[in-house]
């Protein structure tokens, strides 16, 4: 999953975004449309998306706010010259975290981009309930016990608190954890979730927090 998705149709000012994101050690991919944006984090996700509101063809940056929505709590940060208060509020109603106004000074975004990443993903710990995980160690304490996951077990874990309450979808997740070029099968993500309720569901047979929502996926309670 790279870090930052950056959607915008001017392809000189997304590559020069690209180009200092990367000078910030950031993973960062452009979309040039709004179609384009939607496959792209259907097939690989991301952490973080700067999305442009103006976009060619019948897909725009608000319909693709409203679409990501849909499928996690991925941080919109909503990127536009479209600067009246109508479409501020639309973009925020929609879903997105933050919405600055084009040109802006990229400084300034850089250093908002940084304060996402710093408090949404640098976080050592995340307690949930009765389980606290530690993302340094990738280890899994519940009541206190250590329960032994593997790397991908706690990544799965980890990716199903952080959109606590949404439905994930099976390919979503899929991309996410094993990368949309793994060799592994589809069966693999459905095996990881029966051997993650087995360790943290009081009766596997009946979770309570690991959801199956029949036909897309799985979501966190």
């Amino acid at each position: 999953m790279p870090d930052i998705l950056v959607v915008e149709d001017n392809v000189e000012i997304g590559n020069l975004l690209c180009d200092f994101l990367r000078k910030e050690n950031y993973t960062v991919s452009l979309a040039d449309s709004g179609k384009k944006a939607l496959e792209f984090y259907e097939k690989y996700g991301a952490k973080l998306m700067v999305l442009d509101i103006m976009l060619p063809g019948e897909i725009d940056g608000f319909t693709v706010c409203s679409k990501i929505r849909e499928e996690s709590n991925t941080h919109i940060l909503i990127a536009s010259a479209k600067t009246d208060k109508e479409s501020k509020l639309k973009g925020l109603d929609l879903g997105a975290d933050d919405y600055i106004e084009k040109p802006y000074d990229i400084d300034i975004l850089i250093a908002k981009i940084k304060g996402i990443f710093k408090r949404k993903f640098l976080i050592d710990e995340i307690v949930e309930g009765e389980m606290k995980l530690n993302c340094a160690t990738k280890t899994l304490y519940i009541r206190g016990e250590k329960v032994e996951v593997t790397a991908k077990e706690f990544d799965l874990l980890k990716l199903l608190i952080d959109n606590k309450g949404v439905t994930l979808k099976k390919s979503f997740i899929f991309n996410s954890i094993w990368g949309s070029d793994s060799e592994s099968e589809m069966q693999t993500l459905n095996v990881h979730i029966k051997w993650l309720r087995e360790k943290i569901e009081s009766d596997p047979k009946a979770p309570a927090h690991i959801l199956t929502v029949w036909g897309v996926g799985y979501r966190f309670e």
